[in-house]
């Protein structure tokens, strides 16, 4: 056997786009990871077939593997099922993305030998917080019915839409206030908005930075903005963050108040919300995540008072170089020396 046949594997589920020209020294390239390992891809194009794959042995000697958010057309949820059926030799599994909610992690910590999961969980930050700004400008503003209309060749509309509003002394309201929550809280102070937030934990001085800690019936009941920044969980040993905002909290907030959502789409109940809209108790909203993307409601897709994003969080060259240079960084530190540099938090003890 060759030197070359007896590395590790590599696998790669889903595409690297900006980082394959292993000439270019201004980043980490996936093709320079072939000095650590032999690098393979899957041919399936769907969950059945990747799990034939799987079975067939073709990945055995694999160590590591790249993860893409859109390689979930590919396999699925990384569920129990697909963790088990991955080769006993993998041992870490590299998200390229902050949130990791379409990987089982307690079924990756059980199995044995575990897989190690890591993500990248500031290479998002500045750019999901633009475009969270630029919704809640456009939502509190109410562009987007004017933008509706003159493309439909009646100027603003006939009737011209309602008023919008300024963000200057407005409320808002962050939930979620992790890294992605921190950096639209330093934007939005620089549009005049006073911010608060909540989260499971109050953070420490210096990381709130002067944002008030509410409790959950506090932001809702006065914000209003609120906007959505907390992650997607549904995992039995955490607290499940799906539909956290759903009728009952629609209920508790201001008339009039402005949503935005830039986190998961299922952390909201979009029927609630569309009954929402459609009653004025919410002004308008701001979304660029959908619970069953790519299909979104059609109530939502009627309002012309919701600005409607397609999942562009992250949509930039930079930001994009970045998390998957931090994704290959992950598997280059595991294979050279067995650590990840971003292991995921509930992995935290493993």
């Amino acid at each position: 056997m060759s030197s070359g046949s007896a590395k590790p594997k590599i696998l790669l589920l889903g595409d690297i786009d900006q980082c394959v020209d292993p000439t270019n020294s201004a980043h980490q390239s996936w093709n320079a990871l072939g000095e650590l390992g032999e690098l393979v891809k899957p041919t399936a194009t769907n969950r059945a077939e990747f799990l034939q794959e799987c079975q067939s042995g073709k990945f055995e000697g694999a160590v590591a593997a790249y993860r893409t958010f859109f390689s979930v057309k590919i396999t699925g949820l990384v569920d129990e099922e697909i963790v088990n059926a991955l080769p006993n030799s993998l041992k870490y599994l590299a998200h390229c993305g902050a949130g990791y909610d379409q990987v089982d992690v307690h079924a990756c910590s059980a199995r044995n030998p575990p897989i190690r999961v890591s993500n990248v969980p500031t290479a998002v930050d500045d750019a999901t917080a633009d475009v969270n700004m630029f919704l809640i400008i456009g939502a509190l503003r109410n562009f987007n019915t004017g933008m509706h209309a003159l493309r439909e060749g009646k100027w603003r509309g006939q009737p011209a839409p309602p008023l919008g509003h300024d963000p200057q002394g407005k409320v808002l309201g962050i939930l979620g206030m992790g890294g992605i929550g921190r950096n639209l809280k330093k934007k939005a102070e620089a549009f005049g908005m006073k911010v608060i937030y909540h989260n499971r934990r109050e953070l420490n001085e210096e990381l709130a930075a002067g944002a008030q800690y509410v409790s959950f019936d506090e932001l809702l009941s006065t914000s209003d903005v609120i906007s959505l920044n907390l992650p997607l969980n549904a995992d039995r040993f955490k607290k499940n963050t799906r539909h956290i905002i759903s009728k009952a909290e629609f209920a508790k907030m201001k008339n009039g108040v402005v949503v935005v959502n830039t986190a998961r789409g299922a952390v909201i109940d979009e029927a609630a919300l569309v009954d929402a809209l459609d009653s004025g108790k919410v002004f308008s909203a701001g979304l660029d995540v959908f619970e069953e993307e790519p299909k979104i409601h059609p109530g939502l897709v009627r309002n012309t008072n919701v600005i409607l994003v397609p999942h562009m969080g992250t949509w930039t060259k930079e930001t994009q170089t970045a998390m998957e240079e931090w994704a290959i960084e992950n598997i280059r530190l595991a294979l050279a020396g067995g650590k990840l540099k971003s292991p995921v938090p509930e992995q935290a003890g493993l």
